[in-house]
């Protein structure tokens, strides 16, 4: 809605803002009396044969005045916005969705809605890998012209936003908070630049704290927006598996990157693969996918280590592997097998997860 007049902005917050009043009832008021301004004008008596009384009384007593003001305020920020249905800038894929949102908080460049997205998610927890993994397939795809979407939660959706930042069609951040609440408040430097060089979208008012029901809701936009989705790294229960379902749901193509069988984080993806989704090893399945022309993927990086450490290296393999069997393995002493350990690690070539396990980072 930017550049509409403040009476426009006005009526489609105090309509929305009515407390209790979800996105469907709105939708059936508007489908039924037209603009929110000719609902905020109508008689209660016609307004009780569409809402509970309780709504009917609080629309045509003007809807929730008080919160709109502080969006009001909120909208004197040149970088906020929101957009409503109906609007050139609303999301086209969300009109596809069962429950679209009848008004959008936005942070950000409003024109990055309809650009053609992506969704990638997976753990808060993730692994090294998992993390250097959804940055480099955000990465790719980024410079190849796909807006990369996500949750701006800890672990993948941190890693997937940074990748689509580094490229040129940069990243979507769908939250579950309101937009003036950044969480988690770790990712507060990466939401000023989702803000700056993309854009923050909300469903939820201003003021709306992170309560665990906003999440799988949020979840439904993300998938929503995106043509696709992949999963990088998800535990059986992971919520990603719920964005993954409301994307098939939702007529979207759904990848998965398999992983180690070993890896708890593995799981979840391998399940998706099992009930249908593709797997992917490398962003130009997805690009091929979507026929995307992309560049050939640049070299992985190279060690300067010593004869021991390229030896260790392939000793490790691609599995997780215990120490006890690294020291089998290598013939190496425990001492200088510990230090060779340490040295890779800081190098950023392995990393070492719980019960003393140790993998290769590609």
């Amino acid at each position: 809605m930017a550049g509409a007049n403040h009476s426009l902005y006005e009526a489609w917050l105090r309509l929305t803002l009515v407390n209790g009043l979800g996105g469907a009832m709105v939708r059936q008021l508007l489908g039924a009396l037209g603009t929110p301004q000719q609902v905020l004008e109508t008689s209660i008596s016609e307004l009780r044969r569409l809402v509970a009384p309780e709504f009917a009384s609080a629309i045509a007593d003007g809807g929730n005045r008080e919160a709109a003001e502080r969006a009001l305020l909120w909208l004197q920020d040149t970088s906020n916005h929101i957009v409503a249905l109906g609007d050139d800038d609303y999301p086209a894929l969300l009109l596809q969705i069962p429950d679209p949102p009848p008004l959008l908080y936005v942070k950000g460049d409003c024109s990055a809605l309809n650009r053609f997205a992506l969704a990638i998610v997976g753990s808060r927890n993730a692994s090294a890998q998992g993390a250097a993994n959804a940055e480099e397939f955000a990465r790719v795809l980024s410079d190849a012209g796909i807006t990369i979407v996500s949750g701006l939660a800890l672990g993948v959706d941190a890693a997937a936003h940074r990748g689509g930042l580094a490229g040129k069609s940069s990243s979507i951040a769908v939250v579950g908070t309101g937009l003036d609440i950044v969480y988690p408040a770790r990712n507060r430097a990466l939401a000023h630049a989702l803000a700056e060089r993309g854009a923050i979208i909300s469903e939820f008012p201003l003021g709306t704290p992170a309560l665990a029901v906003n999440f799988p809701r949020r979840n439904r936009l993300i998938s929503g927006i995106s043509r696709g989705c992949l999963v990088i790294e998800a535990a059986l229960q992971s919520g990603s598996l719920i964005t993954a379902r409301l994307a098939n749901e939702q007529g979207r193509e759904v990848f998965a990157l398999p992983g180690s069988i070993h890896s708890p984080l593995a799981k979840g993806c391998h399940k998706l693969i099992k009930q249908g989704a593709k797997l992917v090893d490398d962003a130009s399945d997805i690009l091929e996918e979507f026929a995307f022309a992309h560049s050939p993927a640049p070299a992985q990086p190279t060690a300067e280590n010593s004869a021991e450490a390229a030896t260790l290296l392939a000793m490790l393999g691609h599995d997780p592997c215990a120490y006890d069997a690294l020291v089998t393995r290598c013939e190496i002493q425990a001492d200088a097998l510990a230090a060779l350990l340490l040295e890779l690690e800081l190098s950023g070539l392995i990393e070492k997860l719980p019960g003393n396990l140790y993998r290769r980072i590609h």
